[in-house]
């Protein structure tokens, strides 16, 4: 079993910046990739960024690429988010996720990550 516990969420104007931390614990040899995603409401929730644990590759979706980035700390077991220029579209609960396995082809999709942090609100005003 792996927990996942995310923070550093909360409210800031457009164009200001915030850093997610998810801290993964338990049996977290078993997970390969974590990734963040976000719901907004009355939105699916969708993936924004993955990294694969052993070499570091990156992912992100079109809508963040250049302005958030996805970093880890395996010695930690921790995954951050840092966001800079945020919109109030970025209005949302972010969500770790892990799974055993990620691809450019999987690392967004919902049903590849096995664990789920409770999630962390990021609210953007205009």
């Amino acid at each position: 079993q792996v927990e996942l516990v995310e923070s550093g969420g909360g409210s800031v104007q457009a164009g200001g910046s915030l850093r997610l931390s998810c801290a993964a614990s338990g049996y977290t040899d078993s997970i390969n990739c974590l990734g963040w995603f976000r719901q907004a409401p009355g939105k699916e929730r969708e993936g924004v960024a993955a990294i694969v644990r052993g070499g570091g590759t990156t992912y992100y979706a079109d809508s963040v690429k250049g302005r958030f980035t996805i970093s880890q700390d395996n010695a930690k077991n921790t995954a951050y988010l840092r966001m800079n220029s945020l919109k109030p579209e970025d209005t949302a609960m972010y969500y770790c996720a892990a799974s055993f396995y990620c691809s450019w082809v999987s690392w967004s999709v919902l049903d590849e990550y096995s664990y789920w942090g409770q999630g962390t609100q990021v609210t953007v005003s205009s």
